[in-house]
């Protein structure tokens, strides 16, 4: 990756100055870009690229492979900042310094992607960013914490990158770690593209000047926001296809008190997954939709399902609703975000089967796990003080996209 030219503007150095509620609110803006060949969304931190993920508990790198500062330090097990992660699931990590008075923190740290999990020291070191929307600010996370993970675990991300970005609502994730440094309530928004895009660090306020733009803020519908140890869900009601609600079982769609079921937002599956019974129910609507709009189906392209030519449609397929609190409320998924273009004409649906979870009872699974691609051009606010989600659909049809910023190359 060239990041010193995708990244132009945006500047981390190390400092020994501490963190103060700034005067007037700042906004701190990351630019990221989706990697083609694993279609994993990157944003470069702490001299690093790392794969983001709306679910990951905290942030975490390879340390042997970046050169560590001489302000970076274990976390010792007996301190408060290990009492705030859970260190018991990792006791074993100890015998690495058995023999030593000194007992770094361990944490079992996880990889998203391949589910290849370890347990790793938990390491902290100063982070000072200077924020693209302010001139004369700087933010410094005096203790920025992350897991500092073994090499092994980098299997199946992004060449080139060292980590995993957690985004999810731990402790220690970068938007609960930022909320610290502002003293602000913990609030981020993401704006993801087929190319590049930024994530937006906001705290208590609506940005009144950044490179999204009042105008796209204002636009945003709110619907509550459910928050789990493993993510972000939502309350999708219903599905509809064309206005014309998929019969499925619908108490699928509710998250219980065990944390199976619900909707799940994802950064890191790339496509939308749905239980097998809530797949052929949506498929069986949309299939048949499609043939009443004159859409030929072709033989199927892996991973999808169902395909179709392409030739001649100009975006005009089934549009896809997700029914959120009230009949009012609905996340619309266009063309763009339901097809995938797969070459020589031919456009597949991307959502995928997820499979079929329930034939297990003890399985802890989303019935819904909304992927990158359809989350692409969709400016998301997650407001984690009042628990809400802001939304604005494809932006699109707003004229506009995720990938245009002035900070980044068109």
């Amino acid at each position: 990756m060239a990041a010193s030219s995708l990244f132009l503007g945006l500047i981390f150095w190390f400092s020994f100055s501490f963190a103060e509620r700034p005067e007037t609110p700042i906004t701190v803006t990351l630019p990221l870009i989706k990697d083609r060949a694993t279609l994993q969304y990157v944003v470069h931190l702490h001299h690093a690229g790392l794969v983001v993920d709306l679910g990951g508990r905290f942030p975490w790198l390879d340390c042997s492979s970046i050169h560590a500062s001489s302000s970076q330090r274990l976390i010792t097990s007996g301190s408060l900042s290990c009492s705030m992660t859970n260190p018991n699931s990792c006791l074993h990590g100890r015998s690495t310094f058995s023999n030593s008075k000194f007992h770094p923190c361990f944490l079992k740290t996880v990889n998203s992607i391949t589910g290849l999990a370890s347990c790793a020291p938990l390491a902290e070191d100063i982070l000072t960013v200077n924020p693209l929307d302010s001139s004369d600010s700087v933010i410094v996370v005096d203790h920025f914490m992350f897991s500092c993970a073994p090499p092994l675990l980098l299997k199946g991300l992004a060449g080139g990158t060292k980590g995993i970005l957690g985004l999810g609502v731990d402790k220690l994730s970068l938007p609960s770690q930022f909320a610290v440094a502002l003293g602000v309530h913990r609030r981020f928004a993401i704006c993801l593209s087929s190319t590049q895009g930024y994530l937006v660090f906001s705290g208590d306020h609506i940005p009144s000047s950044s490179i999204i733009g009042s105008q796209l803020w204002n636009s945003l519908t709110y619907t509550p926001l459910i928050s789990s140890t493993d993510g972000y869900y939502i309350n999708v009601k219903s599905i509809k296809i064309n206005g014309k609600t998929v019969s499925l079982n619908t108490s699928l769609l509710s998250l219980d008190k065990n944390g199976t079921g619900g909707t799940k937002l994802s950064t890191v599956a790339p496509y939308t997954t749905m239980e097998t019974s809530i797949y052929n129910a949506f498929v069986k609507e949309f299939v048949e939709t499609s043939n009443s709009m004159k859409m030929k189906r072709v033989a199927a392209v892996a991973p999808f399902g169902v395909c179709f030519e392409s030739e001649g449609r100009h975006g005009q397929v089934p549009t896809v609703d997700l029914v959120l609190q009230s009949e009012m409320v609905k996340w619309r998924i266009g063309g763009r975000n339901s097809m995938v273009e797969v070459g020589d004409g031919v456009m597949c649906l991307g959502f995928l089967d997820g499979g079929n979870w329930l034939i297990n009872s003890k399985t802890k699974e989303p019935s819904i796990v909304i992927g990158g691609h359809q989350l692409e051009d969709n400016l998301l606010d997650f407001d984690m003080g009042n628990s809400m989600l802001g939304f604005t659909s494809s932006l699109l049809s707003k004229g506009t996209s995720c990938s245009y910023s002035p900070l980044l190359p068109l």
